[in-house]
Order: C-alpha cells, then sequence, then structure tokens
C-alpha cells in the first residue's frame, strides 16, 4: 500500500476526527482559559491553581473500567455510545462556562473549567482505545502522528481564533463560539464505525482487575515501573514551560491578537509539521529512536523561551519582536510535535487490545501529572524566580524522563 493510499483510509480520517474533538476542551483549559482570567485581572497563583481543576485527566483510570464493561446505546455500541454522550456534554458545559463573570463568582467558573475537565478526559478514554483497536500495530506511528496533529490544530480554536474574537466580542460569544466546533465530532462520531475485534468484560471485576494483571504479568514488577516513571516524566519540562504560556506572552507586552495570530499560529503549524515528520520518521527509526532523538530536540528547545524572557518585557511590539516570538515558539512546538508523536506511540504500543481502555487511561493519566498537578506550583515559580530561571529550571526537568530511555526504550531495539 503507498503512503497516500494508507493516509486516506476510513481508519486515518477518524484519527484526525478524534483527534480534533480530544484537543479543544483541552486547549480551552491550557490556553484560553488563563488568557480569559488574566483578562479579568487574576493574579498569576490564583490562574496557575486553575491546574488543579484538570485532575481529571490524571485520575481518569479510576472511572475507565465502567467505560470499558457497560454500553450507554447499544445501537451505536460500546465505544461510540460514550463518545458521542462525553461530547454532549462538553458542549454543554463549555457553553456555560462563558456565561460565568470571574470576578464575581471565581467559584462557579471553578466548577464549570472542572466539569470540563471531567467530561474531556472521559472522551480521551473511550478515544484512545477506539484508536488503538482500530489501528494495526504496524499504523500506531503514523495514526497516532495524525491523531496528534489534529490534536493541535484544535488548539487553534481556543488558543487563536477565540483570542483573536475576545478583542471584539463579549466572552460568553467567544466560548460559545468554541463549543459550537464540538458539533462536527460529534457528526464524525455518529458515521465511524464500532470496533468488533474485542468484546467487552463479561464483569465488572474483571474490568477493573485484569488490565491491571495483565500489564504486570507481561511485563514483570519492575519493567511495569520502569515504564509508569517514564510516562510520568517525560515530557515534566515541557508541561510546564508552557503552563503560563499566555500569561507570559502578555507579560512580555504582546496583545490578544498578537498571541492568537502569531504565537499560536506559529506553534501551531509547527507542531503540525513536527507530529507529522515524527510519524514518517518513526516508520524507518522505530518508536525507541524516535523517543531519544526526538526527546533531546524537545528538552533543547525550551531554551528558546528563556531567551525570550531575557530580551522583554517590550515596550513597543515591532517586526523584530514578533519574528521573535514566532522563531521561538516555533522551534518549541516542533519539538514538541516530534517528542509527543513517539510519547502517545509508545503508551499505544504498551497495551494489550484486550484491555485498551483501561491500560491507556493509566498511561495517559500519569502524562496528565505534570500538566495537572505539578503545574499548579509554576505561578509561585515564577514568582520567586522570574521567568527566565523558570525556564532554566524546566530544561533542567526534562532530563530525568530522558534517562529512563535507557531502561524502558534502548536504542538498540527499535
Amino acid at each position: 500500500m503507498t503512503l497516500s493510499q494508507t493516509l486516506f483510509t476510513r481508519r486515518m480520517l477518524m484519527c484526525v476526527a478524534f483527534g480534533f474533538s480530544s484537543g479543544l476542551p483541552l486547549y480551552l483549559l491550557l490556553q484560553l482559559l488563563p488568557a480569559w482570567l488574566r483578562s479579568e485581572g487574576l493574579n498569576l497563583k490564583t490562574i496557575a491553581a486553575f491546574a488543579f481543576m484538570q485532575l481529571p485527566y490524571t485520575w481518569k483510570f479510576l472511572w475507565s473500567p465502567l467505560m470499558d464493561r457497560y454500553t450507554l446505546l447499544e445501537r451505536l455500541g460500546r465505544r461510540r455510545s460514550w463518545i458521542l454522550a462525553t461530547q454532549m456534554a462538553l458542549f454543554a458545559s463549555i457553553v456555560g462556562l462563558g456565561m460565568c463573570q470571574p470576578q464575581l463568582n471565581i467559584a462557579m467558573v471553578a466548577l464549570l473549567a472542572t466539569l470540563v475537565a471531567l467530561f474531556s478526559a472521559s472522551q480521551d478514554i473511550v478515544i484512545d482505545a477506539y484508536r488503538r483497536e482500530t489501528l494495526s500495530d504496524e499504523e500506531l506511528g503514523l495514526g497516532n502522528s495524525l491523531y496528534v496533529n489534529a490534536y493541535r490544530i484544535a488548539g487553534l480554536v481556543p488558543g487563536s481564533l477565540a483570542l483573536i474574537l475576545a478583542d471584539h466580542l463579549a466572552w460568553s460569544q467567544v466560548f460559545l463560539v468554541v463549543g459550537l466546533f464540538m458539533l462536527p465530532g460529534i457528526g464524525f462520531t455518529l458515521w465511524a464505525q464500532e470496533p468488533v475485534i474485542v468484546s467487552a468484560p463479561k464483569t465488572l471485576l474483571a474490568s477493573v482487575v485484569e488490565p491491571f494483571k495483565e500489564f504486570i504479568h507481561r511485563s514483570g514488577w519492575q519493567h511495569a515501573l520502569w515504564v509508569l516513571l517514564f510516562i510520568l516524566l517525560y515530557k515534566l519540562g515541557d508541561s510546564m514551560a508552557t503552563a503560563l504560556a499566555t500569561p507570559f506572552y502578555i507579560d512580555m507586552g504582546f496583545s490578544k491578537t498578537d498571541i492568537g495570530a502569531i504565537a499560536k499560529g506559529s506553534g501551531l503549524v509547527m507542531q503540525i509539521a513536527g507530529a507529522f515528520v515524527g510519524g514518517l520518521w518513526m516508520l524507518k527509526l522505530g518508536i525507541n529512536r524516535g523517543l531519544w532523538v526526538f526527546g533531546v530536540v524537545q528538552a533543547l528547545s525550551i531554551l528558546g523561551f528563556a531567551w525570550l524572557a531575557t530580551s522583554g518585557p517590550f515596550t513597543e511590539i515591532g517586526a523584530a519582536e514578533r519574528g521573535m516570538l514566532a522563531i521561538v515558539i516555533g522551534f518549541e512546538a516542533f519539538g514538541v510535535g516530534l517528542g509527543t508523536a513517539a510519547y502517545v506511540a509508545y503508551m499505544a504500543r504498551e497495551t494489550n487490545p484486550a484491555y485498551t481502555a483501561t491500560q491507556l487511561a493509566l498511561f495517559t493519566s500519569l502524562s496528565a501529572v505534570p500538566r495537572s498537578v505539578f503545574n499548579a506550583l509554576t505561578g509561585g515559580m515564577v514568582e520567586a524566580l522570574g521567568w527566565q530561571q523558570f525556564f532554566y529550571v524546566c530544561t533542567l526537568l526534562a532530563i530525568p524522563g530522558m534517562l529512563l530511555l535507557f531502561k524502558v526504550a534502548p536504542w538498540r531495539d527499535r
């Protein structure tokens, strides 16, 4: 089969559609929510504390067995019925979030942000399982690359379009526009085919116990712990470095339109390029070597933020400053795109198709810990260290995950 024939199969198209649907709510929480709160006058510590609202991404393995065991609507099937339910709940909660006023009712904002994270994490559980059950082992690298690309493209809506609209529309209208972008995903869910290769666990107990038992038995206790620790740490430095990216750009003097049109646009293009190049390159390199090469680029790219922090804040924003921002964000985004493509493919490879939802939920829950727990510390770190030193620390935090590659993904094994 040629490359074009591989790219344009129904399975690959669903990777694109579901990647967009998964990325939209997460980027709303990571990019639009901090910009909204900062514009409303909230301080950095409060904004950083909103990372705790993302804890459902970390704990989703607790309810993933329920989604493995039960079917909401037999007509749609086990996977599609859960995907549809979470997508509809996301639409409602995103629109509701925009109706709040942070200065008057920050508790309601926190509640709705948590609901967005809860429904988004639940959607990810089923979409990850759907993707693993649909793709063959040979298709995992390219399929996950397309998924990551679509995931990043979705970030253009809350991270770019919404910020530009915020200069001209009320925030409630901005959130409504973002919510409407969930509707195409609902349409694709109805069009998709239900995976038929794996049956649901026969009992709830089996859906809870067997996935963990199988993973430990297959890998052994020691290797299983190394794998889990690697998943936790591989993207720690990058995750913390970008946790307050939008407030950082604002503090450097860039307008919301600058951020939307330049920073997010440049970042999106380079993330897509990185993920696509990474997916194709892994066909030759293999996942293990991809983790090594792409991880080094990902770690070094954080230093660009330190350079920008040293040059700013800017009293006037001209072509030079905008170009500097585009270069820094573009390089970091390319590294992240490369690293994420290999990282996601690695997690999928480590699962058993018979227990996809629960095992992938465990892995992706661990991968979300830096974003939902450690990122909550970044506001205090920035206030204590300053932006430049903060980014140096983030670069150092990328090293432990790279060292674990000796244990979980040796270079000699592709």
